[in-house]
């Protein structure tokens, strides 16, 4: 008979957030991860006895004591809060240099725009210019 695990000291739950956090965060999943988790937040305790009705089944493809590990943390909305902030930190800092770079071609681009469109105006209104003072 397999041993059940009733509850998991803050030490544990901390390491399990941390690792999928890092899970989600590495797989670039971050945003979607956060709005489901915010989305089924009324639901988690729902949802992990969910996990405990499947856990049967479940545990054939995972670990059983880590698979009752994280119905457990489900269960406490202090936890999901503490995963949604990670997720949340990590996103940032994983993601940070990426973003910076995409900023700075971004504006590369929008200034390279401005002078086509600068030029532009300057030969289509230097053209109207010479042809009005032709007239004249």
């Amino acid at each position: 008979m397999r041993d059940i695990i009733l509850e998991i000291d803050r030490e544990r739950a901390i390491e399990l957030i941390e690792k999928y956090a890092r899970f989600i965060v590495e797989r670039r999943m971050g945003p979607a991860a956060i709005l489901a988790i915010e989305s089924f937040r009324p639901l988690n305790f729902i949802g992990s006895q969910i996990l405990y009705a499947v856990s049967p089944f479940a545990e054939i493809f995972f670990d059983p004591k880590e698979y009752q590990e994280i119905a457990i943390l489900l269960e406490n909305r202090e936890y999901i809060q503490l995963l949604i902030k990670r997720i949340d930190e990590l996103d940032d800092e994983f993601h940070r240099e990426e973003r910076d770079k995409r900023h700075i071609v971004a504006k590369r681009r929008r200034k390279q725009r401005k002078e086509k469109i600068s030029g532009l105006m300057n030969r289509l209104f230097k053209k109207k210019n010479k042809s009005n003072q032709g007239e004249k």
